[in-house]
């Protein structure tokens, strides 16, 4: 073919043309088939060296010697209302494009080799063996002709979806899953209470009828309002109203300066409106190529998107569903962002990032997948904000293999799994999230994982709120962990995590469980599965761990799991129960309101150190401790509990508590218990204030008891006199003259040492960078006959 002259506009008639050679277009032309799409085909290999060419309504095939129909590497190409059939698209910078209507049929593609930019609007991409449409390399600093066209073209693009989108509320998504009539899931019908290896609580009350005879009337009470942790119990039940809420795309874009820049970008080559469906793969970016994706449809794919080596995309309001593999897969450095697509029902995870890839993924809705919704791993990390992540198969977000990602201001619910799974040693920033109706635990962190988990509402689980699984670890603070039907937190001994400041309440079952059986028992006995079914995405990605290990150096090593500051109250069991082979420290914390024990430790092979508690109108015991228990009591308040105060069967220290206002024995020492009692302030509705029982061995030394009753003769120790291995001695009763005289003073009430602010970690701006926290507990390991444990915090 010749085209002697500029600007010819060549109409070709119905029929089928071909070439031997290729055919060089060397002066701008344009080139229309006549009649139908389909009439007119060319077998033919353009290369285009002239500034500007059009071709429209012709069908591509592909030469005898070449499967490239087309290619340009300096001009412009304008293609409209064309097929190509089973061949390919070549355009190199500073060459450009813009396709319009057009068909990339029987596995043909489009390659951009360092494209400064190009359009493909409103095309179709299907039945392909690799991927529809490749960009490769950086975009090209010199420009043609056609670059600041195309430029404002596309920014009129963007302008226009800008201003009609981003509030994701209304996408359809709107929580849309229900969450309207079921944010306020009731805890219907009372729970089975597990009571493994129990103390026998049904008959501590009537065993002990002859300590609680007497005096009838409950006398003068002892107030304990001003305890150090008054303000914690004041918490209530958040509702629905209490969720933070989605933020819109463009309040998302006004705080990120990054992402607004990544809004903006349309460098590279614009796909808009483009159908890809049933073949291979959707688009494939790489080695630091730009991409822009917008309003398209990927639909039975293997995969939708893969963006690897240092590429950058922006994902804006696509259609990602019922690929065999992942839909979205970013790794090895890969940049972008991914905003207001629909991601659904796919083989594997919605999005895949892996090998040091860091998008920034909002808005988007992320459902219905066959396996997880968001998977981070292989030092992954990505900004995860303000989605929408329900109804998958397994974790909502699940982070493994040093996988760092921060998670924040989402919505995950109704998933089959955890909300948010952190394995293997993954890591991650997870905050101010609503974590809720999700078949299993909402945060499940086990083996090496170590997240940050700050300040999110997991409620209304259908397990329970927060599993630590084996060798767990993590900081879990200031959450509201509320409604759910299993445990609000169940730990597992093994593991060493932080609770610090949580509000853990109204669960059906404990409010902090700590088991010291393996995950695989533990989870058999709960009902649950053992874990979360991924050994198949294990298998496929073990390939991807990296061999560097310093993921194990990042944060200071703790070396005895803490409770601290937290608000554990209105569960429908035990407040705390502990059944442990390892150390465990309770501090500071506000456990009332539950309807059995306030604290129950069933099993503590090493020391248990309850250290300024406030344990309160509990439902049965304060405090409960069981035979060969390992316990330490000290500087607690044991106010109100409905039988006894501190009932102690083990070994260990019960020293300067105060264990006042119960309604059954104060201080109940019982069985082969190995125990000193020494300087605590004790007082009683009815019976006795100290009660010393059957075989104890330890003293009883300079308590304080009151004495609610002026007139009684009756003397508030009791001890058995046969028992030459107690020592009681000097201690005080005090009878009250008057309610004027009748408090708790030099101390004031215990606990005193809190630190109200530090348990409020919510008023922090959640958009400043947070940094991390090591605590550090330090204590003075003397044995349980000395003079105990000192906590020292170090922030």
């Amino acid at each position: 073919m010749l085209f002697p002259w500029p600007y010819d506009k060549v109409v070709l008639h119905a029929g089928v043309y071909e070439e031997q050679v290729e055919v060089s277009l060397k002066v701008p032309v344009e080139i229309v088939g006549l009649g139908k799409l389909g009439d007119v085909s060319l077998l033919v290999s353009f290369d285009q060296q002239c500034p500007t060419a059009r071709l429209c309504n012709l069908v591509f095939m592909p030469a005898w010697f070449s499967p490239v129909v087309y290619k340009t590497s300096s001009g412009h190409v304008q293609l409209d209302n064309c097929n190509f059939e089973g061949c390919q698209l070549h355009i190199r910078g500073p060459g450009t494009c813009q396709a319009r209507f057009c068909s990339f049929a029987q596995g043909s593609s489009a390659h951009f080799l360092g494209v400064a930019i190009s359009l493909m609007d409103s095309c179709e991409f299907s039945g392909g063996d690799s991927a529809s449409v490749t960009v490769e390399g950086a975009p090209v600093s010199e420009r043609n002709w056609a670059f600041k066209h195309l430029v404002a073209l596309v920014k009129t693009f963007t302008m226009m979806t800008s201003n009609g989108s981003t509030e994701i509320s209304n996408q359809g998504g709107k929580d849309s899953v229900g969450a309207g009539s079921h944010v306020n899931t009731p805890l219907e019908g009372d729970g089975t209470v597990i009571e493994e290896d129990g103390m026998e609580t049904s008959s501590e009350s009537s065993d002990e009828d002859d300590e609680q005879d007497g005096e009838k009337g409950t006398g003068l009470k002892l107030s304990y309002d001003q305890h150090g942790l008054a303000h914690l119990s004041k918490a209530d039940t958040p509702d629905s109203s209490a969720f933070p809420a989605l933020l819109s795309l463009s309040a998302e874009l006004q705080r990120d300066a990054e992402a607004r820049d990544l809004a903006a970008l349309v460098q590279g080559c614009l796909l808009r409106r483009c159908l890809l469906r049933d073949g291979k793969g959707g688009v494939h970016l790489c080695n630091h190529g730009q991409a822009r994706l917008e309003a398209n449809v990927f639909r039975g794919l293997n995969y939708a998107v893969r963006c690897i080596q240092n590429a950058k995309m922006v994902m804006l309001r696509n259609e990602v569903c019922g690929c065999k593999a992942s839909g979205v897969f970013l790794r090895l450095s890969a940049q972008g962002l991914i905003a207001e697509n629909n991601i659904h029902s796919n083989g594997e995870a919605g999005l895949d990032i892996r090998k040091g890839a860091n998008p920034i993924i909002l808005c988007n809705r992320i459902h219905s997948g066959l396996r997880s919704g968001i998977v981070v791993l292989g030092n992954g990390r990505g900004s995860i904000r303000s989605n929408q992540i329900y109804g998958n198969k397994e974790a909502g977000v699940y982070i493994l293999f040093n996988g760092n990602p921060v998670v924040s201001g989402n919505h995950i619910f109704q998933g089959l799994a955890a909300g948010i799974a952190v394995n293997e040693n993954g890591r991650g920033l997870i905050t101010e999230n609503v974590i809720r109706q999700n078949q299993w635990g909402g945060a499940d962190i086990r083996r090496g994982g170590d997240p940050v988990l700050r300040n999110n509402f997991i409620c209304y689980g259908y397990s329970d709120g927060v599993v630590v699984g084996e060798r767990g670890r993590g900081l879990i603070e200031g959450n509201h962990i509320y409604g759910n039907r299993g445990c609000g937190v169940w730990v597992m001994s093994s593991s060493l995590p932080q609770l610090i400041g949580n509000h853990i309440t109204h669960n059906r079952i404990y409010g902090l469980a700590v088991f010291c059986r393996k995950d695989t028992e533990s989870a058999r006995d709960r009902g649950g599965p053992e874990n979360f079914n991924e050994e198949g995405e294990l298998m496929a990605w073990e390939s991807d761990i990296d061999s560097e290990d310093e993921r194990f150096s990042s944060r200071r090593p703790i070396t005895v799991a803490l409770v601290e500051n937290n608000c554990i109250s209105h569960n429908r069991a035990v407040g705390v129960y502990v059944k442990s082979s390892e150390p465990l420290n309770v501090v500071a914390n506000m456990v009332n309101s539950n309807r059995g024990d306030g604290v129950s430790v069933i099993q503590s092979a090493q020391l248990t150190r309850l250290v300024g508690n406030c344990v309160l109108c509990n439902g049965w015991t304060g405090v409960a401790v069981d035979r060969e228990c390992r316990v330490e009591l000290r500087g607690n308040g044991v106010y109100g509990n409905n039988c006894h105060g501190v009932c102690f069967r083990g070994d260990g220290l019960i020293v300067e508590n105060d264990v006042v206002g119960n309604n059954a024995v104060g201080i109940r020492v019982m069985d082969n218990a190995d125990v000193k009692v020494l300087r605590n302030r004790v007082q009683v509705l009815r019976g006795y204030g100290i009660s010393v029982k059957e075989r104890v061995r330890g003293v009883v030394q300079e308590n304080l008891v009151y004495q609610s009753h002026s007139a009684s003769t009756k003397n508030p120790i009791r001890t058995n006199k046969q028992n030459l291995e107690c020592v009681v001695l000097n201690n005080s009763l005090l009878t009250p003259r008057s309610q004027a005289l009748w408090t708790l003073d030099n101390p004031p009430p215990r606990p005193h040492n809190s630190n109200p602010s530090s348990v409020t970690p919510s008023t922090l701006p959640a958009h400043l960078a947070i940094t991390m926290t090591n605590r550090i507990t330090a204590s003075v390991e003397s044995g349980c006959h000395n003079n105990g444990s000192i906590f020292c915090s170090i922030l």
